[in-house]
Parts: structure tokens; C-alpha cells; sequence
């Protein structure tokens, strides 16, 4: 990942899941559950190593394991402001489409 997201803090409006999500580098974020939606409680905190490869400009493919073993895959589209959203909790997938803004 360059480092243009790195320090850059957004919202991630998936609809039913919100969540804050700040790059902390190329390899970490920061992420606060606004809104769980069942999955994850609401005002959980966690920081996670983040895999990120930029696929074009303002579009980015990024994947975490998360403490619970819940596994996230996102397609980030800066560029147009939309998050697709893969997560996986105990071995259930949930897709999600929604749009991302930076706060």
C-alpha cells in the first residue's frame, strides 16, 4: 500500500454495519464498531495487521483476522466511495455493499 491511506480515517457505512477505520500504516488499522449489526458488538475497538494491495488508483483490496477469528475481505473504491465487504464469522460469509467516507 503507498502510504496515501496511511494516517487517513473514514466511515465505512455497510447499511445495517458501520464502522471507523483509520490506516494506521501500510500493515495496521484501527477499527471502532459504530453500529454491529449482530456481528460484532457495538463500540468495539480493535487493532489488526492489514494486507493491502493497491489493484488501480483510489482502489484498494485489503483483508484482516480480527481477535474473534473473524475474517474480513474488502474491495475499497476511494475513487467512487464504495466498500464491497466479504466477512466471515464462524464460518457463516456475509457480503455486504455500502459506501465508504472519510470522516
Amino acid at each position: 500500500m503507498s502510504n496515501q491511506l496511511a494516517g487517513r480515517e473514514y466511515l465505512f457505512d455497510l447499511g445495517e454495519l458501520q464502522v471507523r477505520y483509520r490506516f494506521d500504516s501500510a500493515e495496521s488499522a484501527t477499527f471502532t464498531v459504530v453500529n454491529g449489526a449482530g456481528l460484532a458488538p457495538d463500540g468495539h475497538t480493535e487493532t489488526v495487521d492489514i494486507t493491502v494491495k493497491e489493484l488501480r488508483s483510489g482502489l484498494y483490496l485489503n483483508s484482516w483476522r480480527e481477535e474473534s477469528g473473524a475474517t474480513v475481505t474488502h474491495v475499497e473504491d476511494f475513487a467512487n466511495g464504495v466498500l464491497y465487504s466479504n466477512v466471515t464469522v464462524d464460518g457463516q460469509i456475509y457480503t455486504f455493499v455500502g459506501s465508504i467516507k472519510e470522516a
